[in-house]
């Protein structure tokens, strides 16, 4: 459960959840905690999938398929990609951070904002296309924003 506790303890203090997942954390941890994130966000896709599967006629299964290929297989390398380049820029700029840690707060970022892609699946799956999913998945993609954002900056004040 503590997982669970921090990502709600995310909500109120991101960047104090994050030094203290910092503090406990290895390369393994790291790599766990972007794996949870992406399998909670292929789990939030089922409900869309399933709707578009009984619209179009198209087998669920091979979506469901292309989907797990694409967000357990091919996001985790986009997420080291997008950390690396990030980690980059910020030692540009002078920051002192460790990969490790710009690795950490993107993928801390990523799972306390998979709550929200939960929402947006289940509003795509039973709404459909409209204001409302896409307002839904405005909030997520904010929330991302916000939590990576924020997460960042302590990693990067830390070192200062």
């Amino acid at each position: 459960m503590g997982v669970v506790t921090d990502i709600a303890k995310s909500y109120r203090a991101p960047r104090a959840v994050l030094r203290h997942r910092l503090a406990g954390e290895t390369e393994g941890g790291a790599l766990v905690t972007l794996m949870l994130a992406c399998g909670l966000i292929f789990v939030a896709q089922w409900p869309r999938l399933s709707r578009v599967a009984f619209e179009t006629g198209q087998e669920v299964q091979m979506l469901m398929g292309a989907t797990l290929l694409s967000w357990l297989f091919i996001m985790p390398l986009v997420f080291y990609v997008l950390s690396g380049i990030v980690g980059f820029a910020l030692r540009l700029t002078g920051a002192a951070a460790s990969g490790f840690e710009v690795r950490l707060a993107m993928f801390w970022g990523l799972l306390c904002a998979a709550p929200l892609w939960l929402l947006w699946g289940l509003t795509a799956g039973f709404v459909g296309p409209g204001a409302t999913t896409n307002g839904v998945g405005v909030l997520a993609l904010a929330a991302l924003i916000y939590f990576w954002g924020a997460m960042l900056a302590e990693v990067v004040k830390k070192e200062s």
